[in-house]
Parts: C-alpha cells; structure tokens; sequence
C-alpha cells in the first residue's frame, strides 16, 4: 500500500529556544497525519463520534533521528502495518526532502466512547484495508 502524505510546515510556535522542533510537536504532526489519512479514506471523527466510536492511542515508539527547523516543509507519511478487530498500527514518518527525520510506530484501539474497547464495523475496516 502506497503511504499517505501529509504536508506540514514547522512554525515559531512549534520550536524551542533552539530554533529546533520541540520534542512535543511532533506528537501533534503524527496526529494531523493519522487524521488526514482517515479523512482520504473517507472516515471522519465527527462521524464516527456520532456512532458513539473514537481511536485511541494505546502505544507510540517514536525515533527522534535529525532535527526539523521553523520553516521547513516537512511530509508526514502514514500506513498500516497490523490491523485486527479492534486496533491497527500505523507506520509513520516525518521527512524533510525524503529524508527521514522522525519514525513512530502507533498502536491505536477502537472504542465505545464512555467505555471500553470495541470491535471496528465491518465496513469500517473493510475501508481501512483498502477492500471493496
């Protein structure tokens, strides 16, 4: 499966004292790629609140290799790597010119909103695994 691609742009407000990427923010570029990748395949939050079902992170390994700094134009590439009933893990990278700057492998569950674990619809997965 090709990876889906998600471009950042670093801002003031995502650096440190050293004009670097404060080790924090790039939680949230992760996040706005595993939300843009969802969106493409046509899954939204709103939606899936509506239904009572939200993804959780239940595990994240993350690699800090190079440093990203303000202004720089960064990819998030997000893909599946696993996938069962109820969690999927997410390879994802942050590249400045195709070269990689960060790694995370993301471990994320489904859940009934208010409770606990709870199996993906069918036809939610179906979506997630590129199926028709």
């Amino acid at each position: 499966m090709t990876p889906h691609r998600f471009p950042v742009r670093i801002y003031y407000e995502d650096t440190d004292f050293s004009g670097n990427v404060y080790h924090a923010a790039y939680l949230k570029f992760f996040e706005r790629g595993r939300t843009e990748f969802l969106r493409d395949l046509g899954i939204h939050h709103s939606a899936l609140m509506e239904q009572g079902l939200a993804f959780a992170v239940r595990h994240m390994e993350i690699d800090f290799i190079a440093a990203a700094r303000i202004d720089n134009l960064l990819t998030v590439e997000t893909r599946i790597a696993e996938a069962t009933g109820v969690r999927l893990v997410l390879e994802q990278t942050l590249l400045r010119d195709r070269i990689v700057l960060t790694s995370a492998r993301v471990t994320v569950v489904s859940i009934k909103i208010g409770g606990g674990a709870v199996r993906l619809p069918q036809a939610l997965r179906s979506r997630l695994m590129g199926e028709s």
